[in-house]
């Protein structure tokens, strides 16, 4: 039971975070939202004790990197694109992460993935661009969606460098660590433009609630649950919760603001998500073979 909670939750909020980022939109302005969440992420994670452990002096510099990459960079995004698009297309959008880690991994190691990997991408990315089409497409441009998308895809992009660059640094210091001192980095970085913006907002009930939630369950504690996961079950099998990440994102955005969604994006978003589940399982099968060759010396 307890495994299945540690699966299941972190997506569900993921997910649901594209919808706390445009209802925190209605009070405050993007550089705000950014912000707010870090912030609120950080003072979350510096009430855990496992999060306060010291890391290599060697990896410092790498963890403040890592803060822009991985943190306010991206998160600085998407409230920009979610000016220009619904907070269900931003989300499954987001179900291609995997996919931009898996080519930024291959471009750093200077060879072709395998096979397997490939056919992942090639599915994966006409998945992705299927979800765009319609609002890349839309017959009026003035209304700024495929800005939006760009948005979304410069994301995407600093998330599949950050994931690789994440990984070395977790298994060296452990993931809360990282992500704690990533996160005070990312605080300072967004303060400049955030914390105008904050003052300048015209606060309401929901709005607040949102980026509350935003912070501390999307930016801290769905971090938490995701390294126990992994702690329990392996960093492969903890990781298929990010595959619930577009299908909440959809399913909130619609039921709770009413979003309009084009059919073609959502079978896109079910295609992304096939293509990063064979990477996943092509990236499986090196594992068990890598282990195999291992274990036969």
């Amino acid at each position: 039971m307890i495994d299945w909670l540690l699966l299941v939750l972190p997506g569900c909020v993921w997910g649901a975070s594209f919808l706390f980022i445009a209802e925190g939109l209605e009070s405050v302005g993007p550089n705000g939202v950014t912000f707010l969440r870090i912030l609120i992420g950080f003072l979350t994670l510096s009430a855990m004790p496992a999060a306060r452990r010291p890391i290599r002096r060697a990896d410092r510099w790498k963890t403040a990197g890592l803060g822009v990459l991985w943190l306010a960079f991206p998160l600085s995004m998407f409230p920009f694109a979610e000016q220009h698009v619904s907070s269900a297309l931003t989300g499954m959008l987001n179900g291609a992460t995997a996919l931009f880690a898996a080519a930024v991994a291959s471009l750093l190691a200077r060879r072709l993935p395998a096979r397997g990997v490939l056919v992942g991408l090639a599915v994966g990315f006409t998945g992705a661009v299927l979800i765009a089409w319609p609002g890349v497409a839309a017959p009026d441009p003035g209304d700024g969606q495929a800005f939006g998308v760009l948005l979304i895809v410069f994301a995407l992009t600093s998330y599949g460098f950050a994931y690789n660059v994440a990984g070395p640094l977790q298994q060296r210091n452990g993931a809360l660590p990282v992500i704690w001192r990533a996160l005070g980095a990312s605080v300072l970085l967004t303060a400049p433009l955030g914390i105008p913006a904050v003052l300048h907002a015209h606060w309401t009930l929901w709005p607040v609630l949102s980026l509350l939630t935003l912070g501390a369950f999307g930016t801290a504690i769905a971090n938490v649950l995701a390294a126990m996961g992994a702690g329990r079950m392996g960093a492969t099998t903890a990781s298929a919760t990010t595959f619930l990440i577009p299908v909440v994102a959809l399913v909130v955005g619609v039921a709770v603001r009413h979003e309009q969604v084009a059919a073609l994006s959502i079978a896109g978003a079910a295609i992304c998500l096939t293509g990063a589940w064979l990477i996943r399982r092509a990236r499986a099968a090196e594992t068990v073979v890598a282990v195999d060759q291992i274990a036969s010396r």
